[in-house]
């Protein structure tokens, strides 16, 4: 934590506020150009998550906390299987499911295919492909919004469609045409 302060203030001085120091003195808005910066232990930061996720756009936290938050994020929007990964480098970027292996579901083409697809979109975001990213995110968006979805989100949606991992895949690509 003290290190991460340390390095917002050199790299980023005059752009940041920090809630600590009672640096919302502006009515409670944030000012332009500005990036607040908020500390909390881990069982406050958790209920802040699920009350009021909007507040936070990118967290700083141990690994086992950052997964337990991470979780709790992507529950709010369907489970693991929605959640996109990326670990960014200065040379470079590695896009992956945020989800383990799921060995209970292997070999059984049950697995939702979301977070791997919009792993991608996040590359594709990265290396600059923004008409590419945005085509198969929408079709994502599509395929859900048409209540054509794998297991884990047809259980959450009354009146969806169940597809097979592979029977998804091939509705978003029917989209991208």
């Amino acid at each position: 934590m003290k290190w991460g302060y340390e390095v917002a203030r050199e790299i980023f001085g005059d752009h940041i506020i920090v809630e600590s120091e009672g640096g919302l003195e502006h009515e409670g808005k944030v000012p332009s150009g500005k990036v607040v910066i908020k500390d909390k232990i881990a069982d406050m930061m958790f209920q802040q998550v699920l009350l009021r996720p909007e507040d936070y756009h990118v967290i700083a936290a141990p690994n086992l906390n950052g997964d337990y938050l991470s979780d709790a994020l992507v529950a709010q929007v369907g489970g693991l299987g929605m959640a996109p990964g990326a670990n960014l480098g200065d040379n470079c970027a590695v896009f992956e499911a945020t989800h383990g292996t799921a060995p209970k579901y292997a070999g059984q083409d049950m697995a939702n295919p979301i977070s791997l697809i919009l792993s991608g979109v996040m590359m594709l975001e990265f290396l600059g492909w923004e008409e590419a990213a945005s085509a198969i995110q929408q079709a994502v968006q599509k395929s859900i919004s048409d209540g054509l979805v794998t297991h884990d989100l047809a259980r959450q949606m009354p009146g969806s469609r169940e597809l097979r991992c592979s029977e998804f895949a091939q509705v978003v690509i029917e989209r991208l045409r």
